[in-house]
């Protein structure tokens, strides 16, 4: 078995231009607790010491508790100072998906109903996991997923055999040896 080179995600940071609606939404919608509350220091957004911060000073980049040990993360950018991006362009984020039990997954569908929000699900979305969809107030498409379990076993439950991964992979390359590396840590059957 090959082991992961992290135990996980520490955070994703996501971009709005409206921190407040981005917080009543987050917290109150979704139920993810604010952890941390800053504003970049100065010179690190447009100086010497930028560290990957987006190019402005004195942001506001506040961090929500996501679960499973992981944050999501914002910058606030200045109003009108950035376009807003597409979720189907090569490089940028198409969704993100949170696991959740499936108690909670019937809380977060009540909570988008009562706030108006529209959802498309839940539906069936393989691996025995039902998904629902929608975008959250910056147009950033959001998932939650459930396997009908109180604990999610989210790479257990779609981790693949060798020949279900390899039917697909040799649509991508004929190189035996390449494929074969790629799919050796996978079981032989379930």
């Amino acid at each position: 078995m090959t082991q992961p080179l992290s135990r996980g995600v520490h955070h994703l940071a996501l971009n709005t231009d409206d921190m407040k609606m981005t917080m009543d939404f987050y917290v109150g919608v979704l139920g993810m607790p604010l952890v941390h509350a800053l504003k970049v220091p100065p010179g690190l957004g447009t100086g010497p010491g930028n560290r990957g911060n987006p190019p402005f000073e004195n942001l506001r980049h506040y961090f929500f508790d996501a679960g499973g040990d992981s944050l999501l993360a914002f910058f606030e950018m200045p109003k009108g100072a950035k376009p807003k991006g597409d979720c189907d362009a090569i490089g940028a984020m198409q969704h993100v998906s949170f696991a959740v039990s499936t108690e909670r997954f019937e809380d977060v569908l009540r909570r988008l109903k009562a706030a108006d929000v529209p959802v498309l699900g839940p539906i069936p979305v393989g691996c025995d996991t039902w998904s629902v969809y929608f975008y959250d107030p910056n147009g950033i498409r959001l998932e939650f997923s459930h396997q009908g379990e109180s604990e999610p076993r989210v790479v257990d439950r779609w981790r693949q055999t060798k020949d279900e991964a390899l039917a697909e992979l040799r649509t991508l390359t004929g190189d035996r040896g390449w494929l074969e590396t790629v799919v050796a840590h996978l079981p032989d059957r379930r």
